[in-house]
């Protein structure tokens, strides 16, 4: 198809297809035309809440022929096998993070989709929120002058405290790292471009840890991944960066403070699509606020914006190109804790283009 609305297949019908649904079916460009799920009386259900006329297995959803783009929200460990099946059916992909659990799986992703002539793309896209997409205009704009160093931060003691089945979170593919890593890697290249070398520094505080609510509450399961990650990020003629990833913190933080020659900026939680975004001169005594622009619709923006580069023949944002970058500073970050060396980083993704002045999810452009 080359015109009119994009059509779209939801597969993983888990506790996050109901934001990726609620703004999906929001979005007049797009066509969510089938939920897939390998419990498919999960998957039906899901359909039905939101209006999906076809439901079934990931066969169900790959055999409607007006599904062009697949988005994948499965288990990390479903990723590249549902990735690969759909584009070997022809299908364009969308993945939640990460692309995949090895960099190795990401590469024969991304062939494939080479191969086909089709486009892969992947979350997080809250850097093209309001918040981060204000502070890549400020940057820009020189109003800190030139990027020198970058600190992020994102610290706690976990989430199974809350989480009634928390195991996931300490197994391969989890941990602080690959939980939440993707949306401060994906931040930080989108403001600064691609990184050329990381090195880090891993610790693991406890060998179990205790489920604290629901069914399991009490139950202690074992942790297979660090818990405290600290990590160094080079960008090449731009800033270094720090950047703790931690499970293991008395201390809750969410931050990302990017210092430059003429002063500071303060951006919002890259794990929202809002703010705030603050500033800081050389001579001011505090932070002031910033006014924020553009959308703040959630997630699934990056959907949107792969349906619309895909009719125009432009390049989408959050790329296949830029989601394995993120993959390969995760996984070279883990390989410097494990060897305590240098790591150097093999892609270089182009940083996205911002997006344009009044880019509304809500309108009907195709």
């Amino acid at each position: 198809m080359s015109n009119g609305p994009v059509g779209v297949a939801l597969v993983g019908a888990g506790v996050i297809s109901g934001q990726y649904l609620r703004n999906l079916t929001s979005f007049p460009d797009v066509r969510v035309l089938a939920v897939a799920d390998i419990d498919t009386g999960r998957a039906a259900e899901v359909a039905r809440e939101h209006g999906v006329e076809v439901s079934g297995t990931l066969a169900d959803a790959l055999a409607v022929p007006e599904v062009e783009i697949v988005v994948n929200l499965t288990v990390p460990s479903a990723h590249a096998a549902v990735a690969l099946e759909s584009l070997r059916a022809g299908k364009h992909v969308y993945g939640e993070k990460p692309m995949a659990m090895t960099t190795d799986e990401a590469a024969k992703v991304m062939a494939e989709a080479a191969d086909r002539g089709l486009r892969v793309g992947g979350a997080p896209d809250t850097f093209l929120g309001a918040g981060l997409q204000s502070a890549l205009h400020a940057i820009s704009s020189g109003l800190i002058g030139k990027p020198v160093a970058v600190t992020a931060a994102t610290q706690s003691l976990g989430p199974e405290s809350w989480h009634p089945s928390p195991e996931f979170f300490y197994q391969p593919g989890g941990g602080p790292l690959f939980d939440l890593g993707p949306y401060y890697l994906t931040a930080l290249v989108s403001l600064l471009g691609p990184v050329v070398r990381v090195a880090a520094g891993t610790r693991r505080a406890r060998d179990q840890r205790e489920v604290g609510s629901g069914p399991k509450a009490g139950k202690l399961f074992p942790v297979d991944v660090p818990t405290h990650v600290n990590a160094l990020l080079d960008f090449p003629g731009t800033a270094t960066a720090s950047a703790t990833f931690s499970f293991d913190s008395a201390i809750n933080r969410r931050m990302i403070e990017v210092i430059g020659s003429e002063g500071a900026l303060s951006l919002p939680d890259p794990n929202t699509f809002e703010g705030p975004l603050l500033v800081r001169g050389l001579r001011d005594a505090d932070w002031r606020e910033l006014p924020i622009t553009g959308t703040t619709a959630g997630r699934g923006i990056g959907v949107l914006d792969m349906a619309r580069s895909l009719r125009a023949g432009t390049p989408h944002r959050a790329s296949g190109e830029l989601t394995y970058h993120v993959l390969e500073l995760m996984a070279a970050i883990t390989e410097s804790g494990e060897r305590a060396e240098f790591r150097d980083i093999g892609s270089a993704p182009d940083a996205p283009e911002p997006l344009p002045d009044g880019w509304d999810p809500h309108a009907a452009t195709l």
